[in-house]
């Protein structure tokens, strides 16, 4: 489970929202590889996330407010 230190720890200058939605989305990454590799897991992905953004190895990298007015007019377009 994700403790409320470890997202204080990797906060910083982000929003909690940023951090749990960064930590889910390395977790789903290890997972999908760990199926794709058929690679069983003893220790759970979200830990494992938690653990590769502590070390340095991943960052949780925020978009300016521009990227993501130009990415929703693209997705718009696209339907």
């Amino acid at each position: 489970m994700l403790r409320p230190t470890d997202i204080e720890n990797l906060k910083g200058e982000k929003s909690r929202y940023a951090v749990v939605i960064g930590v889910a989305k390395r977790a789903r990454d290890i997972a999908d590889r760990a199926e794709q590799d058929g690679v069983i897991l003893i220790e759970k992905p979200v830990s494992m996330a938690i653990a590769d953004l502590t070390a340095g190895d991943y960052k949780i990298l925020m978009a300016a407010p521009e990227e993501e007015a130009v990415a929703e007019e693209a997705a718009q377009s696209e339907e």
